[in-house]
């Protein structure tokens, strides 16, 4: 009979009874993310081809933050009869297992390695081709009758008037060089010309100029690249660019463009994660956030706040990931609040690197998070192990950080008093910063925005999850475009007391896709797709 090859080295090319290495012996064993126990008649798993993926198909996965389908809820006494008749790779797609028992715990790789440094034969494609992505035109806003259009439903134009103002929105990790070589690992499944820089950003400027955002939010703008070809390339077309890199000797940072024709610049607020003088804040991600005026011809239209971020990718440090973005919503706080006490619109992009309905994605959509007993490691949901169970401390970050379980700045300038003489004592006064009395300690996190994600995460009709980013270790959803929902949307959800100016009604969204759909194009990044990331596209209407 033909081999079983197995995932780790030790594992090799085993012929039943002389192969070089033993069976699999009668006891768990953990072969990197896969698992194997006992099956009676092993021999019978020595097929002429490895099965592809066949745990993983359309239309079973559960709700939980993606989770990949595991083998341990089958008997493997059940199989597809000509699986092993046919010398036919099987097509785990065109397959529903529906009389399979719960009794075998063994769980079958999701690919196979031919050696120690080959990437997985079910990531290996010989052809290539291009991904299809559509625009899904939202008809009603109300999230209880949204209904997707095709693209020759609604005319795809955005236009303004006197009394609304639409506008497009893109947020795109376009993957730093630098990043890239250093990861290289995660790109083995690619051709070498495609991973190149002078190879890449044409590819990347074209899909930036294709899609034609009003405002584009870029995570992992290498630094040296920006000021040589992409700001360049930006201005030509139109933009004004604003720029934050990370802080330390990382190479790369934030962006955020926006047309010249649409928006003015009120205020550029970058935001440091960084702090020395709190030991947790040790990483160097950093945010951005800009104010913008929308150029029309209402003289009483409401400034828009734009964000953009990168979180800490780690996924056992999910404190920090939490005080990251309890740092990023306090400086938006404080840049979309309005002197009548209510907040101008907002929309907030990045890389979060953390997944649909996990605490910190919730966390944004609900407006508050109970963190007690919450184990750091499970804050992202981007793992599933054992690792980082320490649990989240009461208060996760120290008072000194100046931050409010509300995630808003509890520091507070002291008004300056007119006095007629000179006092110094007035002077050291007038610069000082107080603290606002401190809240009693809770678990309880806060924020006061309705806010709400332009994609849905599943495919309404398979409940397959979407994906924004692919490479050889994952391919899951890390990337969003979160934003602030209109008056009626955001009614009866956390957050709702806070008057909002305006509101923003999603018109539109360029649709996300499968993993197996990336598969058939070899993954991410490839000949057409130049990052591991795929862009987010979302249309808004402000009506005024």
């Amino acid at each position: 009979m033909e081999a079983w090859r197995c995932v780790r080295r030790g594992y090799g090319r085993c012929v039943v009874g002389r192969g070089r290495y033993p069976m699999l012996p009668h006891h768990q064993k953990s072969l990197g993310r896969d698992w194997t126990t006992p099956w009676e008649n092993l021999q019978r798993c020595c097929w002429n081809r490895h099965i592809s993926s066949c745990m993983r198909w359309p239309g079973h996965y559960s709700r939980a933050p993606y989770p990949y389908f595991s083998s341990r809820h089958f008997s493997l006494n059940w199989r597809p009869s000509y699986l092993f008749e046919s010398r036919t790779q099987f097509q785990y797609w065109n397959w529903r297992p529906d009389n399979l028992s719960q009794t075998s715990l063994i769980h079958l790789s999701s690919y196979i390695m031919n050696s120690e440094g080959d990437e997985p034969s079910s990531k290996r494609r010989k052809h290539q081709g291009t991904i299809t992505r559509h625009w899904e035109y939202i008809c009603n806003h109300n999230k209880e009758k949204t209904k997707i259009l095709g693209d020759n439903d609604v005319d795809s134009k955005c236009e303004d008037s006197e009394n609304k103002f639409d506008f497009s929105v893109m947020s795109y990790n376009i993957l730093s060089q630098d990043l890239l070589e250093d990861n290289s690992h995660l790109y083995r499944h690619c051709r070498r010309p495609v991973l190149h820089w002078s190879f890449r950003f044409p590819n990347i400027l074209k899909e930036i100029k294709h899609f034609d955002a009003d405002v584009l939010c870029l995570q992992e703008v290498q630094e040296d690249h920006y000021g040589t070809e992409i700001r360049p390339s930006l201005e030509s077309l139109g933009y004004h660019c604003e720029y934050k890199m990370r802080t330390g000797r990382k190479p790369d940072g934030c962006a955020i463009c926006f047309k010249h024709s649409k928006f003015s610049l009120l205020s550029v607020n970058p935001v440091e994660f960084y702090r020395p003088d709190v030991p947790l804040l040790d990483r160097d991600n950093v945010g951005l956030v800009l104010l913008l005026q929308p150029r029309i011809p209402s003289t009483a239209s409401p400034a828009i706040c734009v964000a953009n971020t990168h979180l800490l990718y780690n996924p056992r440090r999910g404190d920090i990931k939490l005080t990251q973005l309890a740092m990023l919503l306090a400086e938006i706080s404080s840049v979309a609040h309005q002197k009548d006490g209510s907040f101008c619109p907002i929309v907030m992009c990045g890389d979060f690197n953390s997944v649909p309905g996990s605490p910190l994605y919730s966390f944004i959509k609900e407006g508050k998070l109970n963190y007690e007993g919450l184990a750091i490691g499970k804050v992202s949901g981007q793992e599933q192990s054992s690792r980082g169970q320490r649990i989240l401390s009461i208060p996760i970050w120290p008072p000194n950080l100046g931050i409010s379980q509300n995630c808003v700045y509890e520091v507070q300038q002291v008004p300056k008093v007119e006095k007629t003489d000179s006092d110094p004592t007035q002077t050291q006064l007038d610069k000082t910063e107080v603290l606002v009395t401190a809240e009693k300690l809770s678990s309880n996190l806060q924020h006061h925005f309705s806010l709400s994600s332009v994609y849905s995460h599943y495919f309404p009709d398979t409940g397959i999850p979407e994906v924004t980013t692919c490479h050889s270790r994952s391919a899951i959803t890390v990337d969003y475009i979160f934003y602030s929902a209109e008056k009626e949307d955001a009614a009866g959800q956390p957050g709702a007391e806070v008057a909002l100016v305006g509101g923003l009604k999603l018109l539109a969204r360029l649709s996300l896709l499968t993993e197996q759909d990336l598969w058939t194009v070899n993954g991410l990044p490839n000949e057409n797709n130049s990052s591991d990331h795929l862009p987010l596209l979302a249309k808004f209407r402000l009506e005024l």
